[in-house]
C-alpha cells in the first residue's frame, strides 16, 4: 500500500554493491500507521543484498544483537523496527551495531517521533559516535494525499464506490494515514455492500478498532485530572487555540497549560499547525467522545458552543451543532437560522438548504422555529440547486394549519416555483402558484406579485398565451403598487421572457430596461435572470449572435449576483446554441457532462438530453437517441417546456418517418401540435413544423398538413422571428413536394412542376439559414432542393420506350447513370456533394450516407476509368465502409436500406463484406475494427 521513495533504495543499492562501498544509516521517522514496517520490508527485497545479509530487530519484543554483533565483518543489511519501543539495554547494544557499521553495510530504523523518550533523538539522550564514513539520512514519511487515498479506494471498492465525494472525506477523516485508510475501507466494505460513495457512508462507518485502542491507550496515559483537554479536543472536532482548549475542558487557563503540554507529551494531541492542536487523525475524536459520560460531553459541548461564538467569522452551523449536542434547544435552532442567513448572504445555498432541511425534518419543532426556518429554505431552495426533500419538506409545512397566513403563503409561492422550474411538474405547481397569488395578495402583496410574475412565464404546457399576458397586467400593477425595486425587476425579467418568445416588438426595449448596474444584490438576481430568459428566447427565434452576448451578460451576472439555478439555465441555453450553430465538436460529451454534474435534479439538464438525443439522430445512432430524447426515464417528456417538447418531439417523428412508421408519426405529430397550438407561441412551432407536416402528408391527411402550415404562418404574422420564418419555407417545400409525389399517373408534367417548386422553396428555406447561420438545418433543405430537382429532371427525361417517370427498384435508382455533362443538373449534383461534405464535416454520419446513396442515383460514369466495378479485394469499397458506419452506429439492415435506397440483402451482403475484410466478430467487434482502420 506505500511506495518507498526512489533514491532511498538507490541509496541502499549502493551501500550493498560491494564489500568496499561506504555504509549507510537511515533513520526513518513516521507516526503510528504511516507504513514504517512496510517500509523495511520493501528495503529487504533490495536488489543485490546477499540473502544471509539481512538482520531483523524489532525493539520491545526481546532478542535483539548481542555483544559481538557489533563487530560482524560480512556487509550486514540491519531491519530496525520501533525503536521508540527500546529500553537502555537495547538502545546501548543498538548504538554499538551502527557505530561498528562497516564496508556494504547498511541500517534502516524506524521510530514513531511523538512515541521517543527525548524528542529529536531516537537512540535516546547519550550521543551516538558516528564513523567518519558513514552517510547518515533520515527519510521522514508523510501521509497520503487524496489522489493516492483515491487509488487505494478504487482498488478496495472499485470504480463505482470511488467517488469524489467518497475520496474527500475518507481524506479528511483519515488524515491520510495509511493504515487508518485501509482499516477503514475494510470496514466500509463491510458495512455497505452496495457502497454509493456518499460521505454520510463513510461516516456511518465508524473509528477501526486499531485507531480506537491507539488512541484511547494515550488518552488513559494522561493523568486524570488533565484528560479533559484531551476532551474539548475531541468535542471541538478540529484544529484550536490553548485558550479555546483551556476553556472548553474547564481547566482554567494555567492547568489547561499544563495538562496540554502532558497530553502533547505522551502523543494524545499533536500540534497541527501553529498554535493549533488536535487529533494528528480526526476520526479518532469520534472515539474519544464515544467514552464521555452524557453530563460531561454536555457540558463541553456547551462551552465549545459558547468558545466558537467568540470565534472571527462565527461559524454558525458548527455553534447550533455544539448547542444541540448540550441540549440547547432554543439556542440551537436560533444558531441554525444565524447559519442559514450567512450561507446565503454569502451565496452558499445549497449549505443552507442541507443544514434547514435536516432541522426542518425533525420531529416536534416548534411552530415559532418552523414559521422562521421554512421561508430561509424556501428563498435559498429557489435561488439554489436543490433535491425533491427540498420540495417534500415543504409541502408538509404549507398544510400546518399553524403557521401564520403569510408565511404560509411565502412558502407556497417558493414551492411552486420549484415545483415548475426545478421538478418540471409544471401543472402542479401552476396550481400551487395560483393559490399562493391570492393567498398573498392582501397580506403580504410584494409577494403576491412575485406569484402573478411567475404566472407571466409561458414555458409551461398547458395555459395560453393570453392566461400569461392577463397575469402580467396584474404583477405589473401589484408590482408598482409594492413599491419594491426587487420586485418591479422580477416582474420586468418575465415580460422580458413573455415578450422575446412571442417575438413581441418591444422585447428588446425591455431587456434594455433591466437594472444590471443595480448595487441590490436582489435586483441584481432578477436582472441576471431576465438576461438569460431574454438570451434563451432569442436563441430559439434564431437570433444566435445577440442571444449568445445576453447569455455573456447573463452569466457573469448570475455568477457575481450568487444565483446558481440562473446560472446553470444558461449553460443549457449555450448547448441548444451550439448545436444550431454547428458547434458539434465535443458537444455530445458537453451534454453528457452537464448531465452528470445535475444528476440529482435532471430537469436542470433537460436542454443538454434533448441537444444530445438531436445529434445521435444525426449521427445515425437511434438507439441513444430515443433514451436522450425521453430524458432517459429520469422524467416525462411531456413535462418539458413548450418549445423544447416541440423539439424533442420533431426528432421524434424525424426517426419514425426515417423508420417508415409513418401512422405512429402521424400521431405524434398531432399530439405534440396540439401542444403548440394550446400556448400559441407560434415561433416555438419552428423544429417540430417540417416534420410534422411530412408525417401528416404521408399518412394521407393532406387537409390536416395544409391546416398546419396554415396556422402556423397566421400565428408568426409578421413577427421577427428568422428561424419560424425559414422553418414555415420549409414546412411548405415540405408540403409541395409530397403532394408532388402523391399525384400519382395524372400528370407527369404536373409532378415535375410541383417538384421543381418545392426545390425552389427548399432553395430559400436554405438560404434562410445561411442567414442565420444553422448550418444543419441549412444542408437538410439543400438535399431537399436536390432531391426535388433531381427527380423532377428524371421525370421529364425520357426512358427507353420514350416515357417518363422515376426509377421504381431501388437496387436500380442506386446504381450511376451516365449524365451529360452539358447537363442541367450538373450544378444540383455538384451542391448535393458539397452537402454531403457538409454533414460529415458536421459528424452528421447518417445524413452524410443519405445524401451521398442520392448523388450516386445521378453521379456521372468518371471518364476514363475501366469499364466494370472497381475492385476492393482486400479493403473496404466506399459502398462498405458506409453500410458498415451505420450499421455499428445501431442502425437496422432494413433502416440502413431505407437510408442508402439498397435492398436489405444488399445491405446484408455488404455488412458480411466488411465483416470479411476487417476479421470482425460481430457488429459490435466491427466497430473496434472500423476505428482502428487508418
Amino acid at each position: 500500500m506505500i511506495t518507498t521513495c526512489g533514491s532511498v533504495l538507490r541509496s541502499f543499492a549502493r551501500a550493498l554493491t560491494g564489500p568496499r562501498a561506504e555504509p549507510v544509516l537511515m533513520f526513518v521517522e513516521g507516526a503510528a500507521g504511516e507504513g514504517k514496517s512496510h517500509l523495511l520490508q520493501e528495503l529487504a527485497d533490495v536488489p543485490d543484498a546477499p540473502e544471509p545479509a539481512r538482520r531483523w530487530w524489532r525493539c520491545g519484543a526481546g532478542g535483539g544483537p548481542s555483544e559481538e554483533d557489533g563487530h560482524r565483518p560480512e556487509a550486514t543489511l540491519w531491519l530496525v523496527d520501533d525503536v521508540h519501543r527500546a529500553d537502555e539495554d537495547e538502545l546501548r547494544r543498538l548504538r554499538g551495531v551502527l557505530e561498528g557499521l562497516g564496508p556494504g553495510s547498511a541500517a534502516a530504523v524506524t521510530y514513531r517521533p511523538e512515541e521517543i523518550e527525548v524528542p529529536g533523538l531516537p537512540l535516546g539522550g547519550t550521543p551516538m559516535t558516528y564513523p567518519g564514513r558513514l552517510t547518515v539520512l533520515t527519510n521522514r514519511l508523510a501521509p497520503w494525499d487524496e489522489e493516492r487515498v483515491r487509488r487505494a479506494t478504487e482498488e478496495a471498492l472499485g470504480g463505482s464506490g470511488c467517488t469524489a465525494e467518497a475520496v474527500t472525506r475518507l481524506h479528511e477523516r483519515t488524515g491520510g494515514v495509511p493504515r487508518v485508510v485501509v482499516d477503514l475501507l475494510a470496514m466500509v466494505r463491510e458495512q455497505w455492500p452496495a457502497f454509493t460513495g456518499t460521505a454520510a457512508e463513510v461516516d456511518a462507518a465508524g473509528v477501526p478498532p486499531r485507531l480506537a485502542e491507539l488512541v484511547l491507550s494515550r488518552t488513559h496515559a494522561v493523568p486524570p485530572e488533565h484528560r479533559p483537554v484531551v476532551w474539548a479536543a475531541a468535542v471541538l472536532d478540529g484544529p484550536a487555540g490553548r485558550d479555546e482548549l483551556a476553556a472548553v475542558s474547564g481547566l482554567g487557563a494555567g492547568t489547561g497549560t499544563g495538562a496540554l503540554l502532558g497530553a502533547l507529551e505522551g502523543a494524545a494531541l499533536a500540534e497541527l499547525g501553529e498554535g493549533r492542536y488536535g487529533f494528528a487523525v480526526p476520526l479518532a475524536a469520534s472515539a474519544v467522545r464515544a467514552t464521555l459520560p452524557g453530563p460531561v460531553r454536555q457540558d463541553l459541548h456547551r462551552r465549545a458552543a459558547n468558545v466558537l461564538s467568540r470565534r472571527q467569522p462565527v461559524d454558525w452551523a458548527a455553534v447550533a451543532g455544539h448547542h444541540r449536542a448540550a441540549g440547547e434547544g432554543h439556542r440551537w435552532l436560533r444558531a441554525v437560522e444565524r447559519a442559514a442567513e450567512s450561507a446565503e448572504a454569502s451565496g452558499r445555498h445549497e449549505q443552507a438548504i442541507t443544514l434547514l432541511e435536516r432541522t426542518l425534518a425533525l420531529p416536534g419543532l416548534p411552530p415559532q422555529a418552523r414559521a422562521r426556518l421554512a421561508p430561509l429554505l424556501a428563498r435559498n431552495a429557489v435561488t439554489g440547486l436543490r433535491s425533491d426533500q427540498t420540495v417534500e419538506v415543504l409541502a408538509q409545512i404549507v398544510q400546518d394549519a399553524a403557521l401564520p397566513p403569510a408565511v404560509r403563503g411565502e412558502l407556497r409561492l417558493d414551492l411552486g416555483l420549484m415545483l415548475c422550474n426545478q421538478m418540471g411538474r409544471s401543472h402542479e405547481g401552476w396550481q400551487v402558484l395560483e393559490v399562493a397569488a391570492g393567498e398573498l395578495r392582501d397580506v403580504r402583496s410584494v409577494l403576491a406579485a412575485r406569484a402573478m410574475a411567475a404566472l407571466v412565464t409561458p414555458y409551461w404546457p398547458g395555459v395560453s398565451v393570453d392566461v400569461h399576458r392577463g397575469w402580467l397586467i396584474q404583477a405589473v400593477a401589484a408590482a408598482d403598487d409594492s413599491g419594491d425595486a426587487a420586485m418591479r425587476t422580477a416582474v420586468l425579467a418575465n415580460h422580458v421572457g413573455l415578450a422575446m418568445s412571442c417575438a413581441d416588438p418591444e422585447a428588446w426595449e425591455l431587456v434594455e430596461q433591466l437594472p444590471v448596474q443595480s448595487t441590490d444584490p436582489a435586483c441584481l438576481r432578477q436582472a441576471a435572470r431576465g438576461l438569460c430568459n431574454a438570451a434563451d428566447s432569442a436563441v430559439w427565434l434564431g437570433f444566435y449572435e445577440r442571444g449568445a452576448d445576453l447569455l455573456a451578460a447573463g452569466r457573469d451576472l448570475s455568477a457575481r449576483s450568487g444565483a446558481p439555478y440562473t446560472e446553470h439555465s444558461a449553460m443549457g441555453t449555450r448547448l441548444l446554441q451550439q448545436w444550431w450553430t454547428g458547434r458539434w465538436l465535443g458537444l455530445d460529451k458537453r451534454c453528457e457532462d452537464f448531465v452528470a454534474a445535475t444528476a440529482d435534479m435532471p430537469f436542470i439538464a433537460s436542454d443538454a438530453y434533448v441537444v444530445r438525443g438531436l445529434l445521435a439522430v444525426a449521427q445515425g445512432d437511434w438507439g441513444e437517441a430515443r433514451s436522450w430524447l425521453s430524458q432517459q426515464g429520469t422524467f416525462g417528456t411531456e413535462k418539458l417546456p413548450v418549445p423544447l417538447g416541440a423539439a424533442a418531439a420533431g426528432a421524434v417523428i424525424r426517426l419514425a418517418l426515417a423508420r417508415q412508421e409513418v401512422t405512429a408519426a402521424a400521431e405524434h405529430a398531432r399530439a405534440a401540435w396540439k401542444v403548440v397550438a394550446d400556448k400559441g407561441v407560434w415561433p416555438w412551432a419552428a423544429e417540430l413544423a417540417p416534420w410534422a407536416v411530412e408525417a401528416l402528408a404521408r399518412a394521407g391527411d393532406g387537409a390536416g398538413a395544409h391546416t398546419m402550415v396554415r396556422n402556423f404562418a397566421q400565428g408568426l404574422g409578421r413577427r421577427d422571428a428568422p428561424a419560424a420564418r425559414a422553418a414555415l419555407v420549409w414546412s411548405r417545400a415540405v408540403l409541395t413536394e409530397t403532394e408532388a409525389e402523391a399525384s400519382g399517373e395524372a400528370s407527369a408534367e404536373g409532378r415535375r412542376s410541383g417538384l421543381l417548386e418545392a426545390a425552389a422553396l427548399y432553395g430559400e428555406a436554405a438560404a434562410a439559414y445561411g442567414e442565420l447561420p444553422r448550418p444543419y438545418s441549412q444542408a437538410l433543405t439543400t438535399e431537399g432542393a436536390a432531391r426535388c430537382a433531381i427527380a423532377a429532371d428524371t421525370e421529364g427525361a425520357p426512358d427507353d420506350e420514350g416515357a417518363s417517370g422515376p426509377v421504381p427498384d431501388a437496387e436500380a435508382a442506386s446504381r450511376p447513370a451516365p449524365v451529360p455533362e452539358e447537363d442541367a443538373i450538373l450544378p444540383v449534383l455538384a451542391e448535393l456533394e458539397s452537402c454531403a461534405q457538409r454533414f460529415t464535416d458536421l459528424g452528421a454520419v447518417w445524413d452524410a450516407a443519405r445524401a451521398r446513396a442520392l448523388l450516386r442515383t445521378r453521379q456521372p460514369v468518371r471518364k476514363g476509368r475501366p469499364p466494370g466495378r472497381p475492385s476492393h479485394a482486400d479493403q473496404l469499397s466506399p459502398r462498405e465502409e458506409e453500410v458498415a458506419q451505420l450499421a455499428v452506429s445501431g442502425l437496422t439492415n432494413r433502416e440502413i436500406a431505407a437510408t442508402l435506397h439498397l435492398s436489405p440483402r444488399t445491405v446484408e451482403q455488404h455488412i458480411a463484406g466488411a465483416m470479411r475484410k476487417t476479421g470482425a466478430l460481430s457488429r459490435r467487434d466491427l466497430a473496434h475494427r472500423l476505428d482502428a482502420t487508418p
